[in-house]
């Protein structure tokens, strides 16, 4: 027979995969949706359990919609629902709330940061290649090419 350790030992990992899995469904939205959410948070009484409340509440995936993005993921409701433990329509609590905001502007910062590398990336390769191409006398043709059209620049919004 379970003890009451161990009974708490396997809620605490079912929690786990819980939030990992919505961790994984944040980062699964596309950049414009996220956004939409974190900002629909703040504006709509937010709810699990279901899409919608007789009070008003809405769920994330809805805020973010009346914010402006019309993205329908299945995964993302699936995963809400499984981190909250909800049955039915009910408010979401402030820890949930404050979860799924952290998780929303940690996913945010990690595309904001991954924009940057790869601007520097593109950079640093363009200047390896005319490098290169000076030094192997070809170099008139990546003059040519910069001159012609410039490459465009991946800037990261914040």
């Amino acid at each position: 027979m379970p003890d009451a350790f161990h009974e708490q030992d396997n809620r605490d990992c079912m929690r786990r995969g819980a939030r990992s899995d919505l961790r994984l469904a944040v980062e699964a939205l596309p950049r414009a949706t996220r956004e939409a959410m974190l900002d629909g948070l703040r504006r709509n009484e937010i709810i699990a359990g279901a899409y919608t409340s007789r009070d008003g509440g809405v769920c994330p995936m809805l805020a973010a919609h009346r914010s402006g993005q019309r993205t329908d993921f299945l995964a993302f409701a699936d995963a809400w629902d499984r981190f909250c433990r909800a049955k039915r329509a009910r408010r979401a609590s402030r820890r949930e709330l404050r979860t799924l905001e952290a998780l929303l502007r940690a996913s945010l910062a990690a595309d904001a940061d991954l924009g940057a590398a790869i601007a520097e990336h593109q950079e640093l390769a363009r200047e390896r290649r005319a490098r290169e191409a000076r030094a192997t006398g070809w170099g008139w043709i990546a003059e040519a090419e910069a001159q012609a059209a410039p490459a465009p620049e991946l800037t990261a919004r914040s």
